[in-house]
Formats: structure tokens, C-alpha cells, sequence
């Protein structure tokens, strides 16, 4: 499969979806956005896209240009049949471009906490067989609606929506469960401004020994093999 993926900052990259898609033999190719000289690819030059996480909003065009051609490309490739899977600020920019409204939460939700599955994600091929409550990385601020016809996946006490799936291939993930310990260095280093007080964030100390404890590795490469079946 030939793997296309958009990257929005240096130190949000593939992370372990790249050692999924290597053990699984698959072409990657990427599109680094913050680069001033980036190109967007044709359609036709993928099956399936990644669009990764990043520290900006989908709402804020004006200090990022290149949002509006992305979410435009990200239409598109929905419209031809593609599966897309977005991590954060990508499920974000999924949901947005799928009409759905997605603004600042009323808090943010920065560290390792519990999300619990609906019963009709459970139900799905994607999740069959998954612990119904998972801990995984959480690292935003905005919330977004699930767009119309859209499968609701997950929630946090912090967050109701936290994933959606769309028409079967459309995946979006508020959560990270791609990011291993050196990934997780990158992110704390970039944005650890952002761990102040609050009631859903961790301090980098207790981000970092729970990245060792919880190995995620196995649920995503399950999630990816069965997402990337719709190529």
C-alpha cells in the first residue's frame, strides 16, 4: 500500500504508525507542511492518508495558510474513497472538514488517562476484541463535534468525544497511541510550556514514567491493519 502522510511540526512525525507501515511493507511517503516549499500530492499518488497532530487549530488560517488547501485536500480524498485516519489535531481537521464544528474545550487534557469505548465501537470490526477502557496520551486543547453520519468511538472524563469513525475508513483519534518514549521527549520538549496546573494535566515527570508503562504498540498495528484494509 502507498501511505501518504501530512506532518504539521518537526516533532509530531509518524512515530510508531512508521514502524507499523515498514513491518508491514507498505510505501510512505510524507508531506511536511511547516516546510515553506511543501507540495500537496495528487490523489492519485496514495491509498491511504495520515494526517498527524500539531499544536494549531483547524480555525486558525490566518497564522497557517496552508490549513485551508490541507483541509480541501483532506475533502477530497474523503470524496474518492480513501481511507484517512487523523491523530489529534488531524482527527480535528477530519471532523472540521466533515462540516463539523471544533472550537477551544473548557480545559485541556494533557497526559495518560482513560478513555472507555462506546458499545457501538465495540460492536465495529475496527475495535472487536479491544479492552473496552484503554489509557492512552492525550495532548489538546479544542474539542470537536462528530460530523453527520459519523460513528462515535470513545470518551474521557475530560473529553465526550475523543473519536469517530466515517462511512467505514474515515478514522479520527483525539488521542495519541502512536507516540512511544523518545516521541513523547520530542512533544514535552516542544510544548512542555503547557503543563501547568489543572485538573487533567500531568507534569512531564508523570508523562514520562507512564509512557514506560503502557505499550500500545499491539493495539495500533491491530487498529492500522484493519483500517488499512479499506485500500
Amino acid at each position: 500500500m502507498r501511505l501518504h502522510y501530512f506532518q504539521h511540526v518537526p516533532f509530531e512525525g509518524l512515530a510508531l504508525i512508521e514502524s507499523w507501515a515498514q513491518d508491514r511493507g507498505h510505501e510512505v511517503q510524507g508531506t511536511q507542511l511547516y516546510d515553506t516549499h511543501h507540495r500537496l500530492p495528487a490523489l492519485e499518488d496514495y491509498e491511504a492518508l495520515v494526517v498527524m497532530g500539531g499544536p494549531m487549530g483547524v480555525y486558525e488560517d490566518q497564522d497557517y495558510p496552508w490549513l485551508a488547501a490541507e483541509k480541501d485536500h483532506i475533502r477530497r480524498a474523503i470524496s474518492a474513497h480513501k481511507p484517512v485516519l487523523g491523530v489529534c489535531l488531524g482527527a480535528q481537521l477530519i471532523a472540521h472538514s466533515l462540516g463539523a464544528t471544533v472550537k477551544p474545550h473548557s480545559h485541556k487534557e494533557i497526559g495518560w488517562y482513560p478513555i472507555t469505548l462506546t458499545e457501538r465501537a465495540r460492536s465495529h470490526r475496527l475495535f472487536e476484541g479491544l479492552e473496552k477502557d484503554l489509557t492512552v496520551l492525550h495532548w489538546h486543547g479544542d474539542r470537536f463535534e462528530i460530523p453527520d453520519g459519523a460513528l462515535p468511538l470513545a470518551q474521557s472524563e475530560a473529553c465526550d468525544h475523543q473519536g469517530f469513525l466515517y462511512r467505514d475508513r474515515v478514522l479520527g483519534l483525539q488521542f495519541h497511541i502512536e507516540m512511544e518514549q523518545e516521541a513523547v521527549k520530542k512533544i514535552i520538549a516542544a510544548c512542555g510550556h503547557e503543563l501547568v496546573s489543572g485538573p487533567f494535566i500531568q507534569d512531564a515527570d508523570t508523562i514520562l514514567r507512564e509512557t514506560q508503562k503502557h505499550d500500545l504498540r499491539a493495539v495500533l498495528f491491530t487498529l492500522l491493519d484493519r483500517w488499512s484494509q479499506a485500500a
